[in-house]
């Protein structure tokens, strides 16, 4: 694969028969064994979602279309957590995702509008995670290379661009699609 084009519609793998008593979880799995992973928790009778998007791929003599995980390294899975062994030992499957080594559920909410987006089919792909006051860089544009703070104004963002010694600052709106976040370590993320 050498170049993606833009992504089209999202779907989702079967919704599993589930028992809407255990809350979603996510669960961790090794690069690129999503489908794998999600279908041997559907061979174990776990309930599963695992969220996909389409994207055209470029190869040196033809266009494909390949679906792809909406959230890379993961899928999600609705368990008794104090059942969690037959997830655990699933050829794939790295970690129940929580804080520290307790595992942290998902809210109802969150799976639910995911859902909401497959069943829709709209058009959906991966996006960096962003945060009010989260350090970014504008990507593309006439202020590339520039570095800030994100602000959140409605529907419009804004950069802070600051000169610390002087303790002033100055706001710029921006287009959400040309800034990247920095992670914890302090580098930036490219856009997925």
């Amino acid at each position: 694969m050498t170049t993606s084009d833009a992504a089209s519609v999202v779907s989702a793998a079967d919704l599993v028969s589930y028992n809407p008593s255990y809350p979603w979880y996510a669960i961790r799995v090794r690069s690129r064994s999503e489908n794998f992973v999600y279908t041997a928790l559907q061979a174990k009778d776990l309930s599963g979602f695992l969220p996909t998007y389409t994207v055209r791929n470029r190869w040196s003599d033809r266009m494909k279309r390949v679906e792809l995980p909406l959230f890379p390294g993961y899928v999600f899975c609705r368990i008794d957590i104090s059942r969690r062994l037959p997830v655990l030992i699933t050829p794939g499957v790295v970690e129940i995702v929580g804080v520290g080594k307790t595992p942290e559920a998902i809210p109802e909410s969150q799976i639910e509008a995911i859902q909401i987006v497959a069943r829709a089919g709209a058009p959906a792909m991966p996006w960096p995670y962003l945060r009010e006051g989260q350090k970014v860089r504008i990507t593309h544009g006439s202020l590339r290379g520039l570095e800030g703070i994100l602000l959140a104004a409605k529907k419009d963002f804004k950069i802070v661009i600051s000169i610390e010694m002087l303790q002033r600052s100055v706001a710029v709106e921006i287009d959400r699609d040309s800034i990247e976040p920095k992670d914890f370590y302090g580098n930036f993320k490219a856009a997925v």
